[in-house]
């Protein structure tokens, strides 16, 4: 990763443009790598109920992006993760989540969860990764088969 100076981090919302922006591409590589279940996940995604974005810059580029959404009084959940491709494999992914689990903590919450898909392996080893262990399916998703969940104690 290139000298720190050059990266920033925004702590923003979900009317950020260029958090949107960037979601709209998150948006069309799910739509490829779900197929069918797209508009299924697509509905448990929506960002207007998110109220806690963070995106990263590089240079004044906005580069990437992760989201994170009250689940319970003790959970947030991770949403919208993203990285721009020519920015991938810098451990920028792993910096996101970190903030997002600092910006939880700061809020007071203890705990995070996610979901992702198996069709996202990437996303799989980012979590292990960082400390994340898989438990059951949960809510809206403790029937499909295509997902898998995780958990991290703050």
């Amino acid at each position: 990763m290139p000298a720190e100076p050059d990266y920033k981090f925004v702590l923003t919302n979900s009317e950020n443009k260029d958090f949107i922006d960037l979601v709209t591409l998150l948006d069309k590589d799910l739509k490829i790598r779900d197929g069918d279940d797209h508009e299924f996940y697509h509905q448990f995604n929506n960002i207007d109920v998110i109220k806690h974005t963070i995106v990263l810059y590089y240079k004044a580029k906005a580069i990437g992006c992760g989201a994170l959404k009250e689940y319970d009084s003790k959970t947030m959940e991770v949403k919208r993760m993203y990285i721009l491709e020519d920015h991938r494999n810098k451990g920028l992914a792993s910096k996101i989540l970190l903030k997002i689990e600092l910006w939880s903590k700061e809020l007071g919450y203890t705990n995070c969860i996610l979901e992702t898909g198996y069709n996202q392996p990437e996303a799989i080893r980012l979590y292990k990764k960082n400390l994340y262990r898989i438990i059951p399916n949960y809510g809206q998703y403790q029937d499909v088969k295509s997902s898998i969940c995780f958990k991290k104690v703050l």
